[in-house]
């Protein structure tokens, strides 16, 4: 393989440092720009590899791997000549994002989602009642299955209801979000309690926690393993990330 020349370096350093201030955390983050020195002096990438560990975005859910890998870019070579990627066009990517189960469970306990499940009003056989959920346990067992167990405090009526269900994500129709089927809830009077951490499961799985500012995400796969998931998306970069 060639090593990369001048050029390349600096571009590469420029989109790495414009990547990172887009990222609450990040262990280890390279940025691979590729191009023929007569290609970019006439405003010509060959392309862009972006390859991020163990990185977190939004609401505190982390991301043991994403890929970003770009078609030919065309870009300000002017610009370029100073390490600075300014696109001329729209840019289409291929993106792989991989979510490991400690990840979603200690993400299931953030403070961000630990909110959403407190204090919920819930239908209860025709009557409002207030409900918290506490020691939510998040499972990738196998079988393209997720695994949700909780304990469900029911405030008027002072009881604690232990829930456990498995579901299966699968991509909407849109491919912008993820939509749950074939729910197995142990106990069918359960339902309204595993609605909403099967809402706040979709809000994790949401592919926008993932994609930067200048980027929009649309999800052609999924595959849910044990003890990860893969997602496979299709990107288009408006912007490159300022340094």
């Amino acid at each position: 393989m060639n090593q990369p020349d001048i050029g390349e370096k600096a571009i590469s350093k420029a989109a790495q440092i414009g990547i990172e201030n887009q990222l609450d955390e990040v262990e280890d983050l390279n940025v691979d720009v590729r191009a023929n020195p007569l290609d970019l002096v006439g405003g010509k990438l060959e392309s862009v590899t972006v390859d991020g560990k163990g990185i977190v975005m939004n609401k505190e859910l982390r991301a043991e791997r994403l890929i970003l890998q770009t078609d030919e870019i065309a870009i300000n070579s002017v610009k370029a000549a100073l390490g600075n990627i300014e696109l001329t066009q729209d840019t289409n990517a291929e993106a792989k994002i991989v979510l490991l189960e400690e990840d979603l469970q200690r993400a299931f306990n953030s403070e961000y989602i630990k909110s959403k499940l407190q204090n919920q009003k819930l239908d209860l056989n025709g009557e409002t009642v207030t409900v918290n959920a506490s020691n939510v346990k998040f499972t990738l067992p196998g079988d393209h299955k997720i695994g949700l167990e909780a304990d469900i405090e029911i405030a008027e009526l002072q009881t604690t209801k232990h829930i456990a269900l498995s579901a299966k994500p699968i991509l909407d129709a849109g491919g912008n979000k993820i939509a749950i089927a074939d729910v197995e809830d142990h106990n069918q009077e359960n339902a309204a309690f595993a609605e909403a951490l099967l809402d706040s499961t979709k809000e994790l799985l949401d592919l926008r926690n993932f994609q930067l500012d200048t980027m929009s995400l649309k999800l052609d796969k999924l595959d849910v393993c044990q003890g990860k998931i893969i997602m496979a998306a299709s990107a288009v970069l408006k912007e490159f990330p300022d340094s």
